[in-house]
């Protein structure tokens, strides 16, 4: 089989993403994703003629962010109209997925060159969501509802931290840690490398660098805010009496009336604005086209788990991946577990009984946010930087899925 390699990474910095705040919100998610392409483009004199396929990640497929993203943005970018493009939905993980499909087809001897990437406007989809009517994984398929109850993902999050035990400080410390290694990353720009600036239409400069990090961030400033997600426990979800609370204690009978509330806006993932790409190619590509790999991809692979508590599957992903790869966790140099929430994260550590100082080394989404679409993408810039500033050898990326899912890759620096 083929080796796929990665030869470039870029990504957008990561604007609020609320209109009338966010540096980005006012553009298009086309426009984000056309911009990444045309670094990738131009970094590294690609003729886009050539150009297999582009692959893209999009969570909420809807109105400006519907219509085919990738091949949309490829279009606006420039490329040559040879250059097809998909767009798929995985949730949070969809950034991720887009990078093993191109790998695969790579691998595979189907293709020789593929961009693989994602965009997430949050912005515009909380901007245009319906709020009469709640988000539900189940799209309002009832039996489905019986078989799998699916709550509100923060909901979810506060009962692993239950049954866990995981109790409130711990998840602040993580968060004041993700804050502190943000700023240090951010200060001595260890992002420079991957990180490139937007630009609005008329040329002038939308933002250069990431604007949700509050570095300021302390255990006591946290300690000040209020829990969230015990308000949305009572919320209906549909007419026969359910509730965001009830989808939960439905299958886990013994959180009635004993859900600990541990996550708030500090130690959850930003809402924001954003865009990644990276160039997978074969090596007779890279050669023919004097392209120099940074990275191997060594294994990836998807993982279900509970879709009830739908954050749990991580764990498992990475193992499975550790196993394909024929690596154990002490070889990984480079972990980069999305910041879903806290307690994602902590738990991971604990579970794989992990060194810290390996694990979300430049912070993670609750200092950077987390553009749901578009985030795999960018921890796999992010690891791949990492390593060739350390010198390490092997990152692994994971990160939980909206349908209790978690898709994992393994890279080399080369």
């Amino acid at each position: 089989m083929s080796e796929a390699y990665i030869i470039d990474a870029v990504r957008t910095p990561r604007g609020i993403g609320k209109v009338g705040k966010g540096s980005l919100a006012h553009l298009h998610p086309q426009h984000l994703a056309a911009t990444v392409l045309g670094a990738i483009r131009d970094r590294n004199n690609l003729d886009t003629a050539t150009v297999d396929d582009i692959i893209w990640g999009t969570s909420s497929q809807r109105g400006a962010q519907g219509a085919d993203l990738g091949r949309m943005a490829a279009l606006d970018a420039g490329f040559d109209v040879k250059a097809s493009g998909v767009t798929l939905d995985r949730f949070c993980g969809s950034g991720i997925t887009s990078v093993s499909l191109a790998a695969a087809q790579v691998m595979s001897g189907m293709e020789d060159c593929v961009i693989a990437g994602g965009t997430e406007m949050m912005s515009y989809t909380a901007a245009t969501a319906d709020p009469k009517n709640p988000p539900m994984m189940d799209a309002g398929n009832l039996h489905l509802r019986e078989l799998h109850p699916q709550s509100q993902q923060g909901v979810c999050a506060d009962a692993i931290a239950t049954l866990e035990g995981i109790d409130r400080e711990a998840l602040d410390q993580l968060a004041v840690t993700s804050q502190q290694r943000a700023k240090v990353a951010m200060d001595e720009g260890r992002f420079d490398k991957s990180l490139i600036p937007v630009y609005n239409r008329d040329g002038t400069l939308a933002l250069d660098k990431d604007e949700f990090p509050r570095p300021s961030t302390t255990m006591e400033t946290l300690g000040n805010l209020k829990t969230v997600f015990n308000m949305y426990m009572d919320i209906p979800v549909d007419d026969q009496g359910n509730t965001y609370g009830s989808m939960v204690t439905k299958k886990y009978p013994q959180l009635e009336g004993k859900m600990t509330h541990v996550h708030h806006a500090g130690n959850s993932s930003g809402v924001v604005d954003g865009a990644a790409a990276i160039l997978v190619t074969s090596k007779e590509y890279a050669d023919k086209n004097g392209l120099k790999p940074r990275a191997r991809i060594v294994a990836t692979c998807n993982m279900g788990d509970d879709p009830t508590l739908m954050l749990n599957a991580p764990v498992p992903a990475a193992k499975k991946v550790l196993e394909k790869a024929g690596l154990t966790t002490d070889d990984i140099d480079v972990y980069e577990i999305n910041e879903a929430f806290s307690v994602v994260a902590e738990k991971f550590i604990r579970d794989l009984n992990l060194d810290r100082s390996k694990v979300n080394i430049n912070g993670g989404a609750m200092a950077l946010g987390h553009p749901i679409g578009a985030t795999g993408s960018i921890l796999i810039g992010t690891a791949l930087d990492e390593l060739e500033r350390s010198g390490g050898k092997y990152g692994l990326v994971t990160m939980c899925a909206a349908g209790g899912m978690a898709p994992a890759i393994i890279i080399e620096r080369i």
